[in-house]
């Protein structure tokens, strides 16, 4: 369950990034961003290793890849956007 609370995270720091932008569209960003960054978990070099041993290098990039947690993220990203209140009143507000 921690990696769909990060899939939040992710979406509120896209939506404080592009604060104009439709809730949708954020999400969207912020997929691809999760995406990536499970991704890159496959990318494995000497120096980026080392730094994975580091507690900020393991918080930021992690260890292991998972499809799982590609999942979570969507969930959490998705529940995100759908209890954005912010987003959600500009939303209204142009219909």
């Amino acid at each position: 369950m921690a990696v769909g609370a990060l899939g939040a995270m992710v979406y509120l720091l896209m939506a404080l990034l592009v604060a104009r932008s439709r809730p949708a569209i954020i999400a969207v960003m912020a997929l691809f961003l999760a995406i990536a960054v499970e991704l890159f978990r496959l990318y494995h070099t000497p120096w980026l290793d080392a730094f994975r041993l580091t507690t900020a290098g393991a918080l930021l990039l992690g260890h292991v890849f998972s499809l799982w947690n590609i999942l979570a993220y969507a969930i959490g990203i998705a529940v995100a956007c759908a209890c954005d209140p912010v987003h959600r009143a500009a939303v209204d507000s142009r219909r």
